[in-house]
């Protein structure tokens, strides 16, 4: 290859490495852009994560509590049942006692109780006479007995009502309560879910982005790799370049060399006088000659 050829071939190369160098410094800057977009998208998306997992504890706080209300619910039921149950069974006495209830009122029989004490405190009454209002009481207790009893019963009856009522209202603010969590739990976790959908959307463009990412690395790599060998051949090329040159200038001494040589032995043998730098190269030439 001629020096003009290799003088052209040096040029193509220079071209070739500006333009490798800009395709380089283009996909460093691309590489670069999509990196920082994906470690923003990285860097949402973990933000999000946090988010998602406040969200999942709080929601799994508010399933726990509407289970808990559920127990609580149930052992209310169970309480109701229990009373229903105690009056149910209190009822077939009640009756049995009404059935057996005197035809005189509970006062009137407590009235005439309190009269015959009265009397046999107060009265000067025989022995007979005494027995008889005591034996009169005995009959009047016995019927104040059954009117007792009935009224414990029916007295009860109406407390268990009234408990029944009382935690029938429990049972309600107890549910209404289960209803209002189990909705906020509901919500939470539909704004889980919403926020779940966001982060894999995230995620799939932050991969997306980081292939983008890796191809530009590797065509970085290739273009740098071209580059080397391009900078490498231009180095060798300017090298051979440089070694033509510097031997065409030796050689170009060299035939100077040679003809002032020429020129200084005609003028010795014309007997006309040498210069210092001529004599300098007839001696040089002597060495040489004797070397050779």
């Amino acid at each position: 290859m001629s020096k003009e050829q290799k003088t052209k071939e040096i040029e193509k190369l220079t071209q070739k490495l500006s333009e490798l160098r800009k395709q380089r410094e283009e996909l460093d800057t691309q590489t670069g852009e999509l990196a920082d977009k994906r470690d923003r998208l990285n860097e949402k998306n973990r933000k999000l994560r946090t988010e998602i997992a406040e969200l999942r504890g709080e929601r799994d706080r508010l399933n726990q509590t509407v289970q808990d209300l559920k127990l609580q619910r149930t052992a209310l039921k169970e309480k109701i049942y229990e009373k229903i149950e105690e009056i149910r069974k209190l009822k077939p006495k009640t009756r049995e006692l009404e059935e057996k209830k005197p035809p005189r009122s509970h006062q009137s029989l407590e009235e005439e109780v309190e009269s015959i004490d009265w009397e046999i405190q107060t009265s000067l009454l025989s022995p007979q006479e005494e027995k008889e209002l005591v034996e009169q009481v005995r009959l009047l207790e016995t019927q104040l007995v059954v009117h007792r009893k009935s009224e414990k019963l029916i007295k009860r009856i109406h407390e268990l009502q009234a408990e029944i009522k009382t935690v029938e209202a429990d049972g309600k603010l107890f549910h209404e309560k289960l209803v209002a969590t189990a909705g906020k739990s509901q919500e939470l976790h539909q704004k889980m879910l919403g926020k779940v959908e966001e982060s894999k959307k995230l995620k799939a463009e932050a991969d997306s982005l980081h292939q983008l990412f890796v191809q530009a690395k590797q065509k970085t790599k290739a273009v740098q790799d071209v580059l080397i060998d391009t900078l490498d051949q231009l180095r060798r090329m300017k090298g051979e370049i440089r070694s033509e040159e510097e031997q065409e200038k030796k050689k170009n001494e060299e035939t100077l060399r040679k003809k002032l040589e020429t020129e200084a032995k005609e003028k010795l043998k014309r007997g006309d006088k040498l210069t210092l730098e001529e004599f300098k190269l007839l001696a040089g030439g002597d060495k040489e000659s004797e070397q050779d």
